[in-house]
């Protein structure tokens, strides 16, 4: 990308951090990427931390929550006045969770909090150790088993956006429906949050970003708005694909935004 990016001030609001376990690169580097692709701005939005039970290989510890937040900041300081930094979070809808959740959350002064539902149960239905599940699995009972959960997320009030709708589409499993997905759409609506776009699906086996294109148009039709983010896990991901990203939502009619302070800005 170019400096078109910059002057349109596009930021890439997903990025992950090594604290999660299975991401490379420092904060630093993921910046200087953003930079040398042209874009405005960041925000850092790693795994947040859960209890000790839940996905523990996957996420930063308690623990580490101070020194994520160190490291961002530091970033933000080094690259003062020509990269925007801000500080987020990859939050976990998981139901008997959200007390939790809302500790972290007040824990420190975020930008912006993704809600993400990785778990149909003790199932982690993205991770590719347990993708042979699905051949045990009805589709349709899944897909509405997950936008169940992503409704709750909705409704929670513990976040701003959901993170890559269609998810379990990861490994090529479609939903066979799709009355689902348009009533979580109408609760994302309601309750006034955005959803991620999230060009990470386009390096997955689907070959599709998160959501897919029929999703966004349903989307910007109720008027829910975009954030950008590449998901990235490596500084080379970063401001992955962002401008076939702005071709779709352009198409759709769909307004791009980010967060400062949890506020929602235009993008």
């Amino acid at each position: 990308m170019g400096t078109d990016s910059l002057r349109a001030g596009l930021f890439d609001s997903h990025l992950h951090t090594p604290l999660c376990g299975h991401a490379s690169g420092s904060p630093r580097a993921y910046v200087q990427a953003a930079l040398e692709a042209g874009l405005a701005g960041v925000v850092f939005t790693d795994h947040m931390p859960m209890p000790a039970w839940y996905d523990a290989p996957w996420r930063m510890r308690r623990d580490q929550l101070d020194e994520y937040v160190a490291l961002v900041l530091e970033a933000r300081a080094a690259f003062a006045g020509r990269v925007e930094v801000r500080l987020g979070l990859e939050a976990d809808f998981h139901p008997g969770t959200e007390r939790y959740v809302a500790e972290v959350l007040a824990a420190h002064p975020w930008d912006y909090v993704i809600g993400s539902v990785h778990y149909l149960g003790a199932w982690g239905f993205d991770n590719p150790e347990f993708q042979s599940e699905y051949a045990a699995r009805d589709l349709g009972e899944l897909y509405g088993q997950y936008y169940a959960l992503v409704e709750g997320a909705a409704r929670s009030g513990l976040f701003d956006s959901i993170g890559h709708l269609d998810l379990p589409k990861k490994f090529g499993h479609r939903d066979p429906g799709g009355t689902a997905a348009l009533r979580a759409l109408d609760v994302v609506a309601e309750r006034g949050l955005s959803l991620d776009f999230n060009t990470a699906g386009w390096r997955k086996p689907v070959a599709e970003a998160y959501p897919a294109v029929n999703l966004v148009q349903a989307a910007a039709a109720r008027g829910v708005p975009f954030v950008l983010g590449s998901d990235a896990h490596a500084p080379g991901e970063v401001g992955h694909r962002f401008a076939e990203a702005l071709e779709i939502l352009g198409g759709a009619g769909a307004r791009v935004v980010t967060y400062r302070g949890r506020e929602r800005q235009d993008g």
